[in-house]
């Protein structure tokens, strides 16, 4: 057997962990960004970068290229920072998600299984003000949860994959941090309309109300950053 041979297992095993290594980096990246522990405009050092996750420059290069090519970074004298988005780049999100995710509730009316209702409802299930109870944060990971259950709901990979590129940016948590009481109450119910809209599949109702949801959002986000 050629020496070659010998070592192509090796070589195998190398370039798989080298990926793990990277997808690995990208996704602690990319959690950071969009949850705003790094802030908009900060300065992402790769050799700091390296240091602090204990890797070579190589995955952090990589995860930061995939990173701009989301729009998450940005390259900046000859180094990348965490991009800051405009208003009216906000708003271009918000009516892209408004009509994709509009047109998923759409389709998860036909699609959903009585099963798949049923969790969607249960996210929302009691008085509102109960649920307010809870932290910003918990509130947060309720309405991703709501969202994804309906997104997986109309079971179209395409969609699903567009939608959580315009759905992942740093805003959607800091904002849900500032929404008073009566906000996030007028949030939850919108939740709790799209849940009926669904549960008599009825098509109309369910994406109209899931736009009107969305559409809310961005108007709360859009005076707070003001």
């Amino acid at each position: 057997m050629k020496t070659e041979e010998l070592l192509m297992p090796d070589l195998h095993v190398e370039r798989a962990v080298s990926a793990t290594r990277s997808d690995d980096v990208y996704e602690r990246l990319r959690e950071a960004i969009v949850t705003g522990r790094a802030r908009p405009n900060e300065r992402l050092i790769e050799s700091e970068l390296a240091v602090r996750l204990n890797v070579s420059r190589t995955p952090i290069r990589e995860s930061l290229q995939r990173l701009a090519a989301e729009g998450l970074v940005v390259s900046r004298r000859h180094g990348w920072v965490v991009r800051e988005h405009t208003g009216a780049e906000i708003r271009e999100i918000y009516e892209a998600r408004a009509a994709l995710e509009g047109y998923c509730a759409r389709l998860a009316t036909a699609r959903a299984t009585e099963a798949q209702l049923k969790e969607i409802a249960s996210l929302h299930r009691g008085d509102p003000k109960r649920i307010l109870k809870s932290s910003r944060q918990r509130l947060v990971e309720v309405n991703d949860r709501f969202h994804d259950a309906i997104i997986g709901a109309a079971q179209n990979e395409q969609m699903s994959e567009m939608i959580r590129r315009n759905r992942a940016y740093y805003f959607n948590f800091r904002i849900a941090e500032l929404y008073s009481d009566e906000e996030a109450e007028t949030s939850i119910k919108g939740h709790q309309a799209i849940v009926r809209a669904l549960l008599d599949r009825d098509p109309n109702r369910a994406e109209r109300e899931m736009r009107a949801h969305i559409d809310l959002a961005l108007t709360v986000i859009l005076a707070k950053l003001r």
